[in-house]
């Protein structure tokens, strides 16, 4: 494995679209060993995490504030993810906050989570290791389905 190759997963996982769902197929595809892959993909995608549950609670309140359309749409789409999540987190707790990560469909992720712990005032010391347990488990699945293990069944 070079080095190259290390920091185009590591990137990949760290995007807020692709996160590991994009690095790890990359990295096998790549020819890492699954185990490599699976190390620098869950790296890359908890990287930005820390990041995020600082940085967003001091940049959502401003978002619907912007000029214009922007700010419009920052409100509409603020408002839908807090509707969309709060019933399941009030009924689930905590695991509501993994299972949005672990999920791996679109719209889900660290950075949604993030996003999610942010909006309903979930403090960045318990979100981040609930987060990384969502991390971990997503990279788990994507890995088995990498791999083909699900064909097995």
């Amino acid at each position: 494995m070079d080095v190259v190759s290390a920091l185009k997963v590591v990137g990949l996982s760290a995007a807020p679209v692709a996160e590991l769902r994009g690095g790890l197929p990359l990295a096998l595809s790549l020819g890492m060993h699954p185990a490599a892959a699976y190390l620098l993909s869950v790296a890359g995608n908890l990287l930005p995490v820390p990041f995020l549950l600082l940085g967003l609670g001091r940049l959502v309140p401003f978002l619907p504030r912007l000029p214009g359309r922007i700010g419009g749409w920052a409100a509409r789409y603020l408002s839908w993810q807090r509707r969309r999540h709060a019933r399941k987190f009030s009924r689930l707790g905590d695991v509501a906050l993994v299972l949005v990560v672990a999920v791996p469909f679109p719209a889900t992720g660290a950075w949604t989570g993030a996003l999610l712990a942010t909006l309903l005032g979930i403090p960045p010391r318990r979100a981040f290791p609930l987060i990384t347990l969502g991390v971990l488990l997503a990279g788990g699945i994507v890995l088995a389905a990498s791999l083909g293990l699900f064909s097995l069944l």
